[in-house]
Parts: structure tokens; C-alpha cells; sequence
């Protein structure tokens, strides 16, 4: 979940003390022995299959249990639990002093499934090549598992003694799947990660354009994730006997009235602010559409111009895709039955039946039901009527260290606000009143965004850009010595 320019939303009043008392550190790349270690972290984590069909976040986490085992944390630090023995979560509490509040640190170790197939390279197979990492979850997020891990491992060794506790948590199931891991563990073990605030590499991070970074994303509000199910069923029959009531037609002619459809034209707070800002920045025809499209009334074709950008389109709009089909049970027969995915993210504001309801009248066919599918799979015939959670606050603790250590890693970049088109589990956190920030230091190319993707890859020297950032900046917010 990668956005560009937006600006900074509402600020709540907290003491700054979290601040560089001396200038903020530019970027060296780690020393030999962190990068042994980030390395090999790295690599066993993207050599685990995690995916919810055959993989085991279990042991992912039981990999990084005995890591932090070997480097001394006190076992009754090291929580390791679950709904079931493939999903089971890592919480991992590193001691402080206590004088403030502690902050969380979420990350996935799930991953989306890969086939062999698909890729150039085996996706579970930690590969180097020409300048990258390759292998499923080299972005999405096991290089965020491996540095926060990392992290915490580095500053133990050093005997770094922070004023908060810090607890990191590895989980399951966002990607998909019945056991949400961050769900779980608020339900069941909210104590272990109850905290001040939390931190989600899942999202934001440094956009680079021919190598130049433009922004330096932190997500503050999200999309809402809904999937539908459009089903219709006929009696069928001899494929001899071809009739124009054929379910499969039915379904590719609601997709293509889908495909034809686009949700309303809709700004709120953050993303006027953040098309207020890349006005100053796009070339002229872009910039003259945004800064029509921004007045009243908004320019319809200004909006239709832009709304030919992918992002910028989803940023202005609700959107629903189709993502897969099933139809059919024999190749002789008509099917009695095809179904289609629909997946959709909906601006705030909106919820998902409302969305449900927009695509029985989109689809305008009685024969085909709309139904709603749930993150564990389950189908319901409504959706459920509660809508995206308000952006959260930018808190000056987390905020203010983070701008002045992005200003000396990549100068002159601003660091922005924004809607993330898609959802993660910050929504579980923030809903718990753990105002959570998505915030990556994760630098990428925004023409080599391949997550969820074959052949997904990470650059070498983001890798370790982004090491060396979570070390200062963790250091930072923490206090101590």
C-alpha cells in the first residue's frame, strides 16, 4: 500500500521530549556483523512458506523465537501462541525502564501464495541477484519482519536500556485466512500488546522516481477491504442443446457492466490535502486537471483525465475488481453454476453493504445473487454496516524524530500523510485505541512495486537503508541510553 504527496492531518498535544537532542544521524550502511546478521535473518524468513494453504507462520515464529532465545531475552518475555498449530503469533517484550508508555511494533509473516511456475525464480527460495533480493515477501513485509527483528537483537547486544517497553509483534493471516493474528491476540492476550501507540511497516514508506525520493509516506488512513460473491445457478444441461440462459453469460455480462462502472468522485480531508500538494509538483497538465478538479464544482473531465492513473483513481474513488471465476462441471455440460470474486475497497465514509448494494444495482440482474465474504471465508447474504475508522492523530513523540531522521536520510524529502488504498492490520490496532502509524523506510521505485506479485523483489541497498533507519529512529523514540 503505496501512495505519493499528501499533507499532515491532525496533530494531538504530547509532550516532545522524544526529540534529537543532537543532530539526527545521516545514513551509514551497517557494520559487517549487522549485516551478517539482517542478512540471515532475512534469508530464513523467505525460505519459511507462509501462505495460508500449506505454509506455517508457526514456524516463522518459532524461528525468530529461538533467535531471540540464543541472544538472551528472558523466556517469560517470548510469548508464542494461536488459534491452531500453523498459525501462531510471536509477541516479543524487550524490558525498559517504565517512565513512559510502551510502544508495538506489528508486522506479518505471512505471505501471499506464489507458484513456481509463475516466477523466473523459486518465490520460496531466498535468491541475490544483479542488486536484489528476490523471493515472496521481499515487500510485502518479511524484509520489515527481518529488520525489526534485527533491531531489537542489536540494540540487546548493546545493553541499550530504553525509558518504555518495546514489544514486537509477528503474526498471521493478514494476507488472508480465518486466524488474523493481530485480531487474536487483542481478543486474547490484549495485555501483551497493549501500548501507547504501535508502528505497521506494513504500508508508507520512501517513493523514488529514476532514483530520487519524492516523499516519504506514512499512512494515516485506510480503505475499507470487502469481498463479494456473485453467484447465479441454472438447472443446465447437454452441451448440444446451447441456450442464451447460461449462467457463465450471465456472470462475464455482470463483470462487464462492473468493468464499464465507476464509483463516485469523492475527496476527504487527507486526500484534497494530498492532491493540494502534488499540484505543486506534477507537470502542467496534471497539476492544471488536479487544481480543477479540486475546485468547485470539481471538473468532470479533469477527474475522468486523472482517474486514467491507477492510483490516482483509487485515491478519488471506491473500487471493485474482479479476482476470480469458478463456473461449470464438466466440459459437455452447460454449468448450473458460476460464480465470480468481486474485491473491493471502499473510501471511508462507506460501508460495506452499502458497497453490496451498489453492486446488486450495478449488476441489474435478478438471477445473480450479491453476497458478502468474510475474512475467513464465510458467505452471509449481508455485509456488515460499520465503516473505516477517522485518519489517526500525528503524534509529535513518533512524528517529529521521524522527520528530522528522514530529512538527514534522504534530504529534502517531505515527509506526508496519506490514505493507503488498501487495508492492513492497523485497523484491529486502531480500533483497540493504539493510534498505529504505517510506516515503512522501505525505499522503492514506484514503477517496481511487486507485491502480491511474481518475480517480487526488494533493491539490496533499500535493504539496508532501511535496517540502519529502524536502529536510529527505534533508539530515538525509546529514550535510554
Amino acid at each position: 500500500m503505496r501512495n505519493r504527496f499528501a499533507a499532515l492531518v491532525a496533530t494531538a498535544t504530547i509532550g516532545a521530549s522524544f526529540v534529537f537532542a543532537q543532530p539526527a544521524p545521516t545514513y551509514t550502511p551497517p557494520d559487517a556483523a549487522t549485516k551478517e546478521l539482517a542478512l540471515g535473518i532475512f534469508k530464513q524468513l523467505i525460505e519459511i512458506n507462509t501462505t495460508d494453504s500449506v505454509g506455517s507462520v508457526t514456524a516463522a515464529s518459532k524461528a525468530m523465537q529461538q533467535r531471540f532465545l540464543d541472544a538472551g531475552f528472558p523466556a517469560e518475555d517470548i510469548y508464542l501462541g494461536g488459534p491452531n498449530d500453523r498459525k501462531e503469533n510471536l509477541v516479543v517484550r524487550y524490558r525498559g525502564t517504565g517512565a513512559h508508555p510502551a510502544i508495538l511494533f506489528i508486522g506479518h509473516e505471512d505471505v501471499v501464495e506464489a507458484r513456481r511456475e509463475d516466477w523466473t525464480t523459486d518465490p520460496f527460495q531466498f535468491v541475490e541477484k544483479e542488486g536484489y533480493y528476490y523471493g515472496r515477501g521481499t515487500q510485502d513485509m518479511k524484509e520489515n519482519d527481518a529488520i525489526l527483528v534485527t533491531t531489537f537483537l542489536r540494540l540487546h547486544k548493546e545493553g541499550f536500556k530504553p525509558d518504555r517497553d518495546l514489544i514486537l509483534a509477528l503474526t498471521a493471516d493478514e494476507e488472508g485466512g480465518k486466524s488474523n493474528g493481530v485480531d487474536w491476540l487483542l481478543k486474547n492476550q490484549p495485555e501483551l500488546v497493549k501500548a501507547a501507540f504501535a508502528f505497521n511497516p506494513d504500508g508508507g514508506g520512501v517513493e523514488l522516481q529514476n532514483g530520487k525520493a519524492v516523499s516519504a509516506d506514512v499512512d494515516a488512513s485506510e480503505k475499507l477491504y470487502a469481498d463479494f460473491q456473485l453467484v447465479t445457478t441454472n438447472p443446465g444441461g447437454h452441451s448440444s442443446l446451447p441456450v442464451p440462459d447460461n449462467a457463465i453469460y450471465h456472470i462475464a455480462d455482470a463483470l462487464q457492466r462492473l468493468q464499464n462502472y465507476s464509483f463516485p468522485f469523492e475527496l476527504n480531508a487527507i486526500t484534497r490535502s494530498y492532491f493540494e500538494k502534488l499540484a505543486t509538483l506534477e507537470p502542467a497538465q496534471a497539476a492544471a486537471d488536479m487544481r480543477a478538479m479540486l475546485a468547485t464544482p470539481p471538473d468532470a473531465a479533469a477527474i475522468a483525465r486523472l482517474s486514467k492513473s491507477p492510483e490516482w483513481n483509487s485515491t478519488m474513488h471506491t473500487t471493485c475488481v474482479a479476482t476470480r471465476l469458478l463456473a461449470g462441471h464438466a466440459n459437455n455440460a452447460l454449468p448450473q453454476m458460476a460464480q465470480a470474486n468481486v474485491n473491493c475497497r471502499i473510501l471511508p465514509g462507506h460501508s460495506r453493504e452499502e458497497v453490496r448494494q451498489d453492486l446488486i444495482r450495478i449488476v441489474n440482474d435478478s438471477k445473480i445473487t450479491v453476497n458478502y465474504v468474510d475474512e475467513g471465508g464465510k458467505i452471509y447474504a449481508t455485509a456488515p454496516e460499520a465503516k473505516a475508522l477517522p485518519p489517526v492523530a500525528l503524534q509529535p513523540e513518533a512524528m517529529k524524530p521521524l522527520e528530522k531522521l528522514v530529512a538527514a536520510y534522504w534530504p529534502g524529502t517531505p515527509v506526508v500523510a496519506d490514505m493507503a488504498d488498501g487495508a492492513s492490520d492497523s485497523i484491529y490496532t486502531n480500533a483497540a485505541d493504539i493510534p498505529t502509524y504505517n510506516w515503512s523506510a522501505i525505499e522503492l521505485e514506484t514503477s517496481d512495486v511487486r507485491a502480491h506479485g511474481k518475480d517480487e523483489r526488494l533493491p539490496e541497498g533499500s535493504y539496508w537503508k532501511g535496517v540502519q533507519f529502524w536502529y536510529d529512529y527505534v533508539k530515538t523514540i525509546a529514550g535510554g541510553e
